[in-house]
């Protein structure tokens, strides 16, 4: 039995601004921004190459903006990637190295959206 990860919800306190940090930033591709009705918005965005996709929006139950911790992002170019989302104006961290040198999958930074949520980037 396959058990697919899909969406991920993501707690924000403005949607039009994760909306843009989230797109126009980070580099995710929005799938859709739709008000289905009854006070609801649902936008999903997803990262580039991802088969798991973001989502945030009003009237959903999606939790406190701010409290979603350690989604991770697993990139081939942990340096290419970070100077790109620095270049488009993410607050993101240094590389760290948090495993032995060379190991795979020892390498990480890290960055939080406009209301707090952390996200870490990991080199396979």
């Amino acid at each position: 039995m396959d058990l697919k990860l899909e969406v991920v919800p993501m707690p924000v306190s403005d949607v039009d601004a994760a909306k843009a940090f989230y797109t126009e930033k980070v580099g995710f591709n929005l799938d859709h921004d739709i008000e289905p009705g009854n006070g609801m918005r649902v936008v999903q965005m997803t990262p580039p190459g991802s088969a798991c996709s973001v989502v945030i929006g009003e009237g959903l139950p999606l939790g406190e903006p701010g409290s979603v911790k350690g989604v991770q992002l697993v990139v081939e170019d942990i340096d290419a990637v970070r100077a790109a989302m620095a270049e488009r104006g993410v607050p993101i961290g240094e590389v760290q190295q948090l495993g032995p040198e060379g190991a795979p999958g020892s390498r990480f930074c890290f960055f939080e959206d406009p209301d707090g949520n952390m996200w870490a980037v990991q080199e396979r």
